[in-house]
């Protein structure tokens, strides 16, 4: 499946664990790491504000007309910020700042952001159904019995195998907001690791602590602006969000976290109930403006919090 915005959560890990070795601080202007975000406001953005979306930055980048990817990917930095908004003043949802994100934890590990995945997440913890770009991973076999459609565009075609968000297929399919395909297990797995405070089956990637700082609200008191959703918390980990009934359903407490994808995808994790439910699905195909993919979400947790 195309888990789309599920991929937020593997770039924090990802960045996470650069933090916790040292290579970034969070409370670090971005433009240090990366002189190419620069613009009006942006030198008071910070690491961590990427991770929480506080960063006043919009939901998407403009990368077209553009003939290379190295200026697809300049072109992301210089997203200016939203006008009339402060950094660190309120919550907006932003697929820019994990965009940031990913070329951040490329530049402090000197690797590809598929490198990056496998290294320090895919590899060590066996996820062999977990990867950018599928087709160049998968058998045949797979790729005709595993690959799920995800749409039918008349611009694109049908997609198989090759990422939804537009933006991310601009980018050569490899993006911090979008881009990685995974199987219900793999997702599960990572909801376990979080579970697990960073270890998973005897293998650690993260330090306790660190996932301890991942999953805590750091946006407590903020106001949020999310036209798609009037009302939500703005309660959000580095990363992961935190208390969201409009997809959480009767699973909702301060301590759930998880994420959702555009393509129909979501990850949610209630620690006292020990429980990680994963749900994939191809709501997009052939059409996504059919469906909204969240009284869905909301009836298969209440459905499991009724069996609980």
């Amino acid at each position: 499946f195309d888990l789309a915005s599920l991929t937020k959560v593997y770039t924090a890990l990802l960045l996470m664990q650069q933090v916790e070795r040292g290579k970034v601080d969070l409370s670090a202007p971005v433009v240090e790491f990366l002189p190419g975000f620069d613009g009006t406001g942006k030198a008071a953005v910070t690491v961590k504000m990427l991770l929480a979306h506080t960063a006043a930055l919009p939901v998407g980048a403009k990368v077209t007309g553009y003939s290379t990817d190295a200026q697809r990917r300049a072109a992301v930095l210089a997203t200016p910020l939203i006008s009339g908004a402060v950094p660190g003043s309120t919550f907006r949802y932003s697929s820019v700042g994990l965009m940031v994100a990913a070329q951040l934890v490329e530049k402090v590990t000197g690797r590809s952001l598929p490198s990056a995945l496998k290294a320090g997440l895919t590899g060590p913890l066996g996820l062999r159904g977990t990867g950018f770009l599928p087709k160049g991973w998968l058998s045949a076999a797979d790729e005709a019995g595993r690959l799920v459609a995800t749409d039918a565009r008349s611009s694109r075609g049908l997609l198989r195998g090759v990422v939804h968000d537009d933006v991310a297929n601009r980018l050569g399919g490899v993006a911090g907001h979008a881009g990685i395909f995974a199987t219900a297990a793999d997702v599960a797995a990572i909801g376990q690791l979080l579970l697990d405070r960073g270890s998973l089956r005897g293998t650690r990637v993260l330090a306790e602590a660190t996932v301890r700082q991942m999953l805590a609200n750091v946006n407590g008191g903020l106001p949020a602006i999310d036209p798609e959703r009037p009302g939500r918390p703005s309660d959000h980990g580095l990363g992961v969000t935190l208390n969201q009934p409009w997809f959480m359903g009767k699973l909702t407490a301060a301590a759930t976290f998880g994420h959702t994808g555009f393509t129909g995808t979501s990850l949610l994790v209630h620690p006292g109930r020990r429980l990680v439910l994963v749900l994939l699905t191809n709501r997009a195909h052939p059409n996504w403006s059919w469906a909204n993919p969240d009284p869905v979400r909301v009836a298969v947790a209440n459905v499991v919090a009724a069996a609980l």
